[in-house]
């Protein structure tokens, strides 16, 4: 997968379309401990404006020029770089590694409407996969394929050694009811782990900049915030209020979406009494069977802090395909 929130693709179709030339250079592989994962990419324009990075600094000189120099030739290029010890520990690493990068000049090597057929994919939050097969060079859009790639973010070639699959998922939503104390430890820790989160409360004391700096805050009732943000597959929906009236509109619509995940606070009785009133508005056992209640992993956490970290491990498990 490319870096969260990236804007990659989207730069060079621009660059492309003003007419300045562009290229899109792509980590395929690596080995050891290379700065960037597989799926990072760099656009380089023909004047040699750049957006984003293959190697954190290390290389991205030397891809500029071939870049370029694969845009007059209107064909792709397969380049291979070691990255020294010294140049690894300049950007935060302990060794070096070796990294490959497929370089692609648009409008040739890949067509300006497959990259924009991309670009109008992320926009819509659609996970696709670029699959681009070296030896004969077509390149395609799927949906629906690479499942286990897609659950995983994990782009790589193929065991043919020829094909390789480019994983565009949405960037990961995690959207939170109730702006408790929980609620600030998780949404900083969700940040870092790549979430771009939001917080529902109707209660403008606590869901406040003060208490919840740089974090989208929305202060209608759940319900109605929830249908304006839309829920999907890279949706994580987690309700802490306690407070039915707030939790279960809320809840209601998680399980009527396609939330990779819901979690709701509460004790075991508490929960019980929660599947009695979903089951009352007409779900049934296998939809209220996704509620993660009590929420979170039994780690034996105490205090807000730890009772963050516990749910964000549970996204991250239910997420990974490493729980349900």
């Amino acid at each position: 997968m490319t870096d969260t929130f990236d804007t990659i693709p989207e730069t060079a179709l621009a660059w492309h379309r003003a007419g300045r030339g562009a290229a899109l250079a792509t980590v395929v592989e690596t080995w050891g401990s290379a700065p960037r994962r597989v799926g990072a990419q760099l656009a380089i324009s023909g004047d040699g404006e750049i957006a984003g990075s293959v190697s954190g600094g290390c290389v991205e000189g030397a891809v500029i020029v071939e870049a370029q120099e694969a845009m007059e030739a209107g064909e792709h290029r397969m380049l291979e770089f070691g990255v020294s010890d010294g140049d690894a520990f300049a950007v935060g690493l302990a060794c070096g590694g070796t990294i490959r990068v497929l370089v692609e000049p648009v409008g040739t090597a890949m067509p300006e409407d497959l990259l924009a057929e991309l670009v109008a994919a992320r926009a819509d939050r659609q996970a696709v996969a670029y699959e681009v097969n070296l030896a004969d060079g077509v390149r395609r859009l799927l949906h629906d394929a690479y499942p286990e790639r897609m659950r995983m973010d994990r782009s790589g070639f193929e065991d043919d050694g020829q094909t390789f699959v480019s994983i565009h998922n949405p960037p990961l939503r995690l959207i939170v009811v109730g702006a408790v104390h929980i609620a600030q430890a998780l949404v900083p820790m969700a940040r870092i782990a790549g979430y771009d989160a939001t917080v529902i409360d109707p209660r403008e004391t606590f869901a406040s900049p003060a208490r919840f700096p740089d974090v989208t805050l929305l202060h209608d009732w759940p319900d109605e915030a929830v249908a304006h943000l839309g829920l999907d597959a890279r949706t994580a929906l987690v309700l802490l209020t306690h407070d039915p009236k707030l939790d279960d509109p809320a809840l209601e619509a998680g399980l009527r979406a396609a939330c990779f995940y819901i979690g709701a606070l509460g004790s075991t009785r508490t929960h019980a009494k929660r599947v009695e009133r979903m089951k009352a508005e007409g779900f049934t056992e296998a939809e209220i069977g996704r509620i993660h209640g009590p929420i979170g992993l039994d780690i034996g956490a105490a205090g807000p802090a730890e009772i963050a970290v516990s749910i964000l491990a549970e996204m991250t498990a239910v997420l990974r395909g490493r729980a349900e």
